[in-house]
């Protein structure tokens, strides 16, 4: 049995019609989020143009590597949502979890590295707030900090809601509150967010950490 076949609630006449106006609903969303981020893209390259030179100063300072190590992390946890959504369909309960639970873990170690990013960062004096002197003589090489701090805090926060909905589905369908594949349409729903919350990562990463960088 399928989600098509399966569950149903009790304000939709079909599953035909339950499974659009999810996706449709889900779209949304996202399209929501697209903006939202699409706007800080905005800013972010106005910011360049106006002032490249404080700018490739300020990126000069910035950790890629372990930007680019938070990259890998979350590009494998939405492999392994991929998978959740393939384990669902066929009907492999135990692999769901499994999966879930490593995406999940996944998420948390990107989170960590993050924060180490910024304990880093912030002793460097690099953050908004720091005590310490900052490397940066050039006030719009600051300010870029702030928005690099305000744009990764923001994705960091999606990572977390996302962590989140992937352990609340774990749990969910270890305590047989969540039924396979019946409810494999909502596992494909927080595998869409998690892909979104990738996509951002990954036009984060080199919008902010790799242009301007000097060679």
């Amino acid at each position: 049995m399928d989600a098509r076949k399966g569950y149903l609630a009790e304000h939709f006449s079909t599953a035909a019609q339950q499974r659009e106006a999810t996706y449709l609903g889900m779209w949304l969303f996202l399209a929501t989020e697209v903006m939202m981020f699409g706007a800080l893209f905005l800013v972010i390259g106005y910011y360049r143009l106006q002032y490249p030179e404080p700018v490739a100063e300020a990126v000069r300072h910035l950790h890629f590597v372990l930007a680019g190590f938070n990259s890998v992390l979350l590009l494998t946890g939405s492999l392994c949502m991929s998978l959740v959504v393939r384990a669902a369909r066929q009907r492999e309960h135990r692999h769901v979890q499994i999966w879930l639970a490593v995406a999940a873990l996944l998420g948390l170690g990107f989170l960590a590295v993050k924060g180490f990013e910024y304990a880093w960062e912030y002793r460097e004096g690099l953050l908004p707030g720091s005590p310490n002197p900052s490397p940066l003589e050039d006030p719009a090489s600051r300010l870029y900090m702030v928005i690099y701090l305000y744009s990764t805090a923001l994705h960091a926060l999606h990572v977390a809601i996302a962590v989140v909905l992937a352990l609340g589905m774990a749990v969910r369908i270890h305590l047989s509150h969540m039924k396979l594949p019946e409810r494999a349409l909502t596992l494909e729903m927080g595998g869409l967010y998690w892909h979104l919350v990738d996509v951002i990562w990954i036009l984060l990463y080199p919008t902010l950490y790799l242009l301007g960088r000097p060679a």
